[in-house]
């Protein structure tokens, strides 16, 4: 997966990693080569717990709102899991690592979340991670929605949560 200068696809894959966690490692790497992650490298059920481990770590990040809070738990995701960045053609075209070539699974996908995340804010609102606004919902989700005024995590929660507004108002 490459990062695009937005973020949205590694921070979507985390969202969707953390609302739902991946019990094998087998169904990791699927999901992620799914997503359009390029896996060239083994993963281990080490690469599972720690990439487990990392998600708990990232949904602080969803978590705290304050946005100097924020940037800092996610400064700290940064200084933890990626590296300073690098240009690279191993797979014939140039583009830019976050992380060494020789790092774990999991370490690429932390980095690339991280950084994703990263991008994601910056580019379009250090507010634009959240979780869905649905009463009996607490699932992640990135806001790319163009006008960023995202408050549900798929359309059954904004259908959900707009029949209850109606049914409550007659």
């Amino acid at each position: 997966m490459y990062i695009n200068p937005y973020g949205a696809d590694p921070v979507t894959l985390a969202a969707d990693l953390a609302n739902r966690r991946p019990r094998t490692t087998r169904e990791l790497v699927d999901r992620c080569r799914e997503s359009g992650v390029t896996i060239d490298r083994g993963a281990s059920d080490t690469d599972l717990t720690e990439t487990l481990a990392f998600l708990d770590d990232w949904l602080v990040v969803v978590d705290t709102t304050e946005p100097r809070g924020r940037a800092d738990a996610l400064n700290a995701l940064l200084a933890d899991h990626s590296a300073p960045p690098r240009l690279t053609d191993h797979d014939g075209h140039w583009h830019v690592h976050y992380r060494a070539d020789d790092v774990s699974f999991a370490r690429l996908l932390t980095a690339m979340f991280s950084v994703g995340t990263a991008l994601h804010l910056t580019s379009r609102g250090i507010d634009r991670l959240a979780r869905c606004a649905a009463e009996d919902c607490e699932d992640v989700f990135a806001d790319t929605t163009r006008n960023g005024r995202k408050q549900y995590c798929s359309t059954r929660c904004t259908n959900r949560s707009a029949v209850r507004r109606h049914r409550a108002r007659h």
